[in-house]
């Protein structure tokens, strides 16, 4: 308990102004080495405590593309919601769309934690500087895209998010532990309407194996591109923000997926799909990483409607935006004043 004292300690004087003299000089090395040390042994890193500039960015990058894409993804899903086919279902459906809101919030609070105001980073997303997750620049065609959204888009999230509930940076990592909790239902919500729509009509089994037939892939591709082609990936394991290559999510979630697809009546469009007894893991086939970079590029089916849309939302709601920042001021100097008059 010393060292992690310690660490904390040495971490945390940077932000007394004890440091900004001995890192003007570019004295950092004993920052560095209690950093290092904080991460090596699993502890969290807090926002007032040392850290180095890449390991920020680093964050800043991953957290503001996580909550873009919460923000982005509502919008597929929301094409639905007037049209489903019960009240039940487009009360589950309102309630999972109002979840990608909140969990939008809480990972832009986190970012902020980190010196970057929210402001910023919604500019970068309507000005192309930052990137959402490419699966949501696909077409929900059919009432059954919500199901395999819900089973496949959220079962791989949960297969990437998981993980970083051990994060170490500690608000991103307590963010995560509310929003998997949530997937989860979502997981399940889409995993039921799947297997309600296979258990059904002739026409409804066709529906939900042609929305998994389209998905399956896109969802294979939301773990990042392979190993060897990431730039990120290595340094963000040893920095201990990611716990497991894109890779090894990608192969688990595989191996998640094939026997919950056989309970579904379905079939996973991969003919090279199959057991490998050695690997004890299922092989699968080629992915097309030319289309993933294609839709990254902003080549994809709905690119320029998704951030055209979120533009224009984001516009529409600038008097509330304003209202509200007057509300809490107004309430801010009322306050005050209520304390001076008591003092």
């Amino acid at each position: 308990m010393a060292t992690a004292a310690a660490h904390q300690t040495a971490r945390t004087q940077a932000y007394d102004g004890q440091a900004d003299a001995q890192a003007g000089a570019g004295d950092t090395a004993p920052y560095e080495r209690a950093f290092d040390a904080a991460v090596a042994a699993d502890e969290r890193v807090e926002p007032r405590d040392w850290m180095p500039d890449a390991y920020r960015a680093t964050l800043v990058r991953q957290i503001a593309q996580h909550a873009h894409s919460e923000i982005i993804g509502m919008q597929p899903e929301a094409n639905w919601i007037t049209r489903a086919p019960s009240l039940r279902r487009k009360a589950i459906l309102m309630a999972k769309v109002q979840d990608e809101a909140g969990h939008g919030l809480y990972l832009y609070s986190a970012a902020e934690t980190l010196g970057t105001g929210r402001d910023e980073l919604l500019d970068k997303l309507h000005t192309g500087r930052q990137k959402y997750s490419s699966i949501f620049n696909y077409p929900t065609l059919t009432w059954a895209d919500v199901g395999a959204i819900g089973w496949l888009v959220d079962g791989a999230a949960i297969t990437n998010q998981v993980p970083l509930c051990r994060c170490s940076y500690g608000p991103y990592a307590r963010a995560m532990v509310r929003i998997c909790k949530e997937e989860s239902f979502h997981q399940r919500q889409g995993y039921e309407l799947l297997l309600a729509l296979s258990r059904g009509t002739p026409e409804q089994h066709a529906m939900a194996q042609d929305a998994v037939d389209r998905w399956w892939w896109p969802s294979l591709m939301m773990f990042g591109p392979p190993d060897e082609e990431s730039a990120h990936s290595a340094q963000s394991m040893a920095w201990k923000i990611k716990r497991h290559s894109n890779d090894e999510l990608r192969q688990r979630f595989v191996d998640i997926c094939v026997p919950q697809a056989e309970s579904l009546g379905l079939t996973l469009p991969d003919p090279d799909l199959r057991w490998n007894e050695e690997r004890g893991h299922h092989d699968f086939g080629p992915i097309d990483w030319t289309e993933f970079w294609d839709v990254l590029k902003g080549n994809g089916p709905c690119n320029e409607q998704r951030i055209s849309q979120r533009r224009r939302a984001h516009d529409e709601g600038a008097w509330v935006r304003e209202a509200a920042s007057a509300y809490a001021a107004k309430h801010s100097a009322s306050g005050a004043k209520r304390g001076g008059e008591q003092a």
